[in-house]
C-alpha cells in the first residue's frame, strides 16, 4: 500500500490499516485520527506534522520514522519500535 493510497481510503472512511507496509512513505501532514495501525511497517515513513490522535499504533515499527510535530495525544503506542 502505497501512502496516497492509505489517505484516499481514509477519506473515504477507512480506518483499519493493521499490517500495512508503509515504509518510507511520505505521510506529512495526514489526517489519521483513529487510524488502526497496529503492526504496520512505517520504517523510516515522515509523519511531519501529521495527526495521529487516537491512533493505534500497537506493535508497529516506527524505526527511522520522523515525528518532528506530529500529534500522537492519545495514540496507543504499546510495544511499538521507535528505536
Amino acid at each position: 500500500m502505497t501512502g496516497q493510497e492509505l489517505l484516499q481510503a481514509y477519506e473515504k472512511g477507512g480506518r483499519s490499516f493493521a499490517g500495512a507496509d508503509l515504509r518510507r512513505e511520505n505521510l506529512r501532514g495526514a489526517d489519521l485520527r483513529w487510524a488502526d495501525l497496529h503492526w504496520a511497517d512505517l520504517t523510516g515513513a515522515y509523519f511531519v506534522g501529521a495527526d495521529l490522535r487516537g491512533a493505534s499504533l500497537r506493535g508497529a515499527s516506527l524505526r527511522g520514522a520522523t515525528l518532528l510535530e506530529a500529534n500522537l495525544e492519545g495514540a496507543n503506542l504499546t510495544g511499538a519500535g521507535l528505536t
